[in-house]
């Protein structure tokens, strides 16, 4: 494990050592989730899925939604409703 000390600048960003952004593959623009307990700060590289990957989500979200007997509208009205508890 490493141990490298930064601060918080006053608009709340933080820098991450360049050795550590090294050894994580981190260059400009990559996307981390920030997780707490309350006490605690964790930042974890956040990388999409490989097309495969996503491919295969695709197909078994299919193949779930056929054997509910969900259609194509079905999901588009569950998308408008998702949106519009969003926007409150």
């Amino acid at each position: 494990m490493e141990l490298c000390i930064t601060s918080v600048s006053s608009k709340g960003q933080v820098v991450i050592p360049g050795n550590i952004r090294a050894k994580l593959g981190l260059a400009a623009g990559a996307r981390l989730v920030v997780m707490t307990d309350g006490e605690h700060v964790l930042m974890k590289p956040v990388a999409p899925p490989r097309m495969e990957e996503f491919a295969t989500l695709v197909k078994e979200s299919q193949k779930a939604a056929k054997a509910a007997g969900l259609t194509k509208a079905d999901l588009q009205a569950a998308i408008v409703e998702v949106r519009r508890a969003h926007r409150h």
